[in-house]
């Protein structure tokens, strides 16, 4: 079995593109989530709340022929995955091309555009808005195919779309290629982009927030007076590689993958099941040969939901006990495909720091929630070693990834 480690971080968020910028945001209370004016137009969305990348740096050299297949969702994934690289000092290595590395990606879906003008067809019967990029850009996989013509890879390729787990399976698969031998390095992550439709999906099931006159109070992961999540959107990418190739070269090491597990529920498409998600973290544990006491923070999937908060909750005191724990979600909003990936970067990001950012608007924790340590109102340092990151998908779909500080 070999060892797999980080040797390089990026993403795009709400608060900003770089660690320090997003971390000196956390330090604020600041979040990423705003009234969407331009949702207005659907008077039948109940929620008006969103958590956009208002802004990201296009590098000059990609230009229009570069950026032709990419919708937005393929943008951000490309962008955060160049910067990824150059971080591990592996852009344009030789490695790249050698078909010892290989990509594992995910997203919830590809552009709303793309989907637009195909919708045009089935419901005008007019093809005019279609063009030869219009499915490269809508299809689910489009971040992974743009990531490997961009960086000519030409080894493995693993697409995920999982919905909220997209980005957490695909480093778990990722980490799993490189331990078991079948690739050197893997560039593994998530992304998502914002759309009305996109928190359409979880308005119809009641899900979404409607505190619209107070967009910096929701959402509220674990709290009582929670009442939904709101949609976000961004990019992360993590490079993997396995630890003796990372040293013979001298890499930078954030940061070492240890353990991974994914399971199904099996029982219900949108109900949290607590058994599996207890499952999936013992299965977790096990894949890292470590007791359940040496986890010393649980970042949550945490998405202020009232069935999924306390099933969650409930599952990890049950596997861990009284464990350290909060949701990046209420910074961010649910970013979809991309929360397993910007969760597992700044869960990495906290570990370097030994300060664990708290759960924003987290006033009063949920009676019916797990006994366990709620970081709120201010950062915790702690002389962590070990971390876990759960993510939790529509369809049953569990991931827990177990990563320990390199030392």
């Amino acid at each position: 079995m070999k060892r797999v480690v980080v040797t390089g971080m990026s993403g795009i968020t709400s608060l900003g593109q770089t660690a320090d910028e997003i971390f000196a945001k956390f330090a604020q209370g600041q979040s990423g989530v705003r009234y969407m004016q331009e949702w207005d137009q659907y008077t039948d969305l109940r929620t008006r709340l969103g958590a956009p990348v208002d802004h990201f740096d296009i590098p000059k050299h990609f230009n229009r022929k570069v950026m032709r297949g990419m919708g937005r969702v393929a943008l951000m994934s490309v962008i955060s995955a160049e910067r990824a690289l150059e971080d591990a000092g592996l852009l344009n290595h030789p490695v790249l091309s050698s078909g010892e590395t290989g990509v594992a990606y995910g997203s919830s879906a590809g552009s709303v555009d793309a989907v637009c003008e195909m919708g045009r067809m089935i419901l005008d019967n007019d093809m005019s808005q279609m063009n030869a990029t219009t499915y490269i850009r809508m299809m689910a996989h489009t971040s992974l195919v743009n990531m490997t013509v961009h960086f000519g890879i030409k080894g493995l390729s693993l697409p995920t779309s999982s919905a909220c787990t997209s980005g957490s399976m695909s480093i778990g698969q990722a980490y799993e290629a490189i331990k078991y031998g079948k690739q050197t390095v893997m560039l593994a992550g998530g992304a998502e982009e914002l759309s009305a439709p996109g928190a359409g999906v979880f308005d119809v099931l009641l899900a979404t927030s409607g505190m619209n006159e107070h967009p910096e109070q929701s959402p509220r992961p674990f709290d009582a007076k929670r009442d939904g999540l709101v949609i976000g959107e961004g990019a992360g990418c993590l490079i993997l590689e396995e630890l003796e190739h990372a040293q013979a070269r001298g890499a930078q090491i954030y940061a070492e993958i240890i353990g991974y597990a994914s399971n199904t529920d099996g029982t219900h498409v949108t109900r949290p099941d607590q058994a599996s998600m207890v499952r999936c973290m013992q299965l977790a544990l096990k894949d890292a040969q470590i007791p359940p006491e040496q986890i010393d923070y649980v970042n949550a999937h945490g998405t202020a939901t009232d069935h999924g908060d306390v099933a969650e909750t409930q599952a990890t005191a049950q596997v861990l006990g009284y464990k350290p724990i909060s949701s990046l979600k209420s910074y961010f909003g649910h970013t979809l495909g991309a929360c397993g990936a910007i969760e597992a970067w700044l869960s990495i990001e906290m570990l370097l720091r030994q300060q664990f950012i708290p759960t924003l608007n987290l006033d009063q924790v949920d009676p019916l929630c797990g006994e366990l340590d709620y970081i709120r109102q201010q950062p915790k340092p702690m002389m962590a070693q070990t971390i876990m990151t759960n993510n939790f998908a529509f369809g049953g779909i569990n991931t827990s990834l177990i990563f320990k500080r390199y030392l």
